[in-house]
């Protein structure tokens, strides 16, 4: 008389759970195939009776069921498998960073997989990118960076920092700058219609000079609002001039001006701030635009208005720019400094850093 199969006892959450996966498009092919291998056991067939209707062997259900029974639901996953043993050493890897400290051979600027296989001689260029993929370094990646060294780091940020988020009382705090050699450039603009119907906007990739025009730009931290001039030079002449107006758009009040260390800014006698003792200047410390606001405006600017726009004179370029700075007034909020404490910037650890 043959043995009537016991069911496999199942939660109300495991019973939903499987019967979710059995239903599921999105899962692996094999956790459906198991889930459906459990619901039929819970449903008192025999191994011999699910194998045949899941058409694989007896073995195999014996298998996922005695997982199930010791394990529960986790013993349904995968087993960890060792894997393919590692081809490289640590001992490459020591090898292959040290070889990138060397410059590369004669005629070449910089390393390749398969210069560095061929400088190490013992690995294939698949194990080099190999090694390199699992140091996180790309050869054709390539980085940037400008470290302020001003000795006077610290104050200077502190004093910038000090000005944005507590601006002395009734004083107008500005940050100033020059965006200078704006080009006018004329492009031909339009769309371009596909074959599959759709149509492209953009411009031509010619296009001719008419001139350049540079910039004077003063933002008021505390409203966001803009003081500017054009000027055909960016002389300490033309920077005196732009002050003026700056001056006389806030009249009898203490100006607090944000400057970089330009050395149209900073003369070795200045008699113009000796003539305007309300007006104080503070200079970023040197390599370190990143601490005038105002440089966030012009990126706005250049994206709002610059980007991929003609124009056929440099005249038409100054009014371009008036009138974004018009339509930019009217909405005008400022910029929030959040950051209390600011440090000197340094470069992201490179590959040597790794061996230590």
């Amino acid at each position: 008389m043959p043995r009537t199969a016991t069911p496999l006892l199942l939660t109300v959450e495991q019973r939903t759970e499987l019967e979710r996966h059995s239903r599921a498009t999105a899962l692996p092919a094999r956790q459906v195939f198991r889930a459906r291998l459990l619901l039929g056991l819970a449903e008192g067939l025999t191994n011999a009776q699910v194998a045949a209707q899941l058409s694989t062997r007896e073995a195999t259900v014996s298998k996922w069921r005695g997982r199930f029974v010791r394990q529960g639901l986790s013993g349904l996953q995968d087993a960890p498998r060792s894997g393919r043993p590692p081809r490289s050493s640590g001992e490459d890897t020591e090898r292959l960073l040290a070889q990138l400290d060397q410059a590369p051979p004669p005629g070449y600027s910089r390393w390749t997989g398969a210069l560095l296989a061929q400088a190490l001689g013992d690995l294939s260029e698949r194990q080099v990118l190999r090694v390199l993929a699992a140091n996180g370094l790309n050869l054709r990646r390539s980085h940037s960076w400008c470290v302020s060294t001003d000795p006077e780091f610290t104050a200077k940020a502190a004093d910038l920092v000090g000005l944005y988020l507590a601006p002395p009382e009734n004083a107008v705090v500005l940050c100033v700058d020059e965006k200078p050699q704006i080009q006018a450039l004329e492009r031909a603009q339009g769309y371009l219609r596909l074959p599959n119907g759709r149509a492209l906007t953009g411009f031509s990739h010619e296009y001719k000079r008419h001139g350049t025009s540079n910039l004077f730009g003063a933002l008021e931290v505390a409203t966001g609002r803009l003081v500017h001039q054009h000027t055909k030079r960016r002389r300490r002449r033309e920077f005196l001039a732009f002050m003026n107006r700056v001056v006389a758009a806030y009249p009898d009040q203490e100006i607090h001006v944000i400057l970089d260390n330009l050395n149209t800014h900073k003369p070795k006698r200045d008699r113009w701030l000796a003539r305007h003792p309300e007006v104080h200047f503070h200079y970023t410390p040197t390599h370190a635009c990143w601490l005038n606001m105002i440089e966030v405006w012009f990126s706005i600017l250049s994206r709002a208005a610059l980007q991929g726009a003609s124009f056929t004179s440099p005249g038409q370029l100054r009014q371009a720019i008036d009138d974004f700075v018009e339509a930019y007034q009217e909405t005008a909020t400022p910029f929030e400094w959040t950051k209390e404490v600011v440090y000197q910037s340094h470069p992201k650890k490179r590959y040597a850093d790794l061996r230590r």
